[in-house]
């Protein structure tokens, strides 16, 4: 399964963003292989229409799900148009490296 967090930086000790679709970075982690690539975000710092156009972009990556600190209100029927599983993670204090650890570990 692939997973897109948003991040702050691009490395595991930056802390997951609370903004989507003007995230600084995107964490894609594959839970099978375990690689982790963060990829700029290029709809950062569009004027218009950052949520919809970072949709396409994770999306553009084959990912089962998304995490970050909020969703937009605009981006959530798109995500659950594409059946991609948004998942909602306020506590951006969490390093990415946290989180990725939560998500392989969820029941503890």
């Amino acid at each position: 399964m692939k997973i897109a967090i948003t991040s702050s930086g691009n490395s595991m000790d930056a802390s997951i963003d609370n903004r989507f679709g003007r995230c600084s970075y995107f964490a894609f982690y594959d839970t099978e292989t375990l690689d982790i690539e963060f990829i700029p975000n290029p709809n950062k710092d569009c004027s218009d229409g950052a949520g919809p156009a970072s949709v396409q972009f994770v999306a553009s990556n084959d990912v089962d799900k998304v995490v970050s600190g909020e969703f937009g209100m605009k981006i959530k029927s798109l995500f659950v148009s594409l059946g991609i599983q948004m998942i909602v993670f306020p506590d951006t204090t969490k390093k990415i490296s946290e989180v990725i650890q939560m998500i392989d570990t969820p029941n503890k």
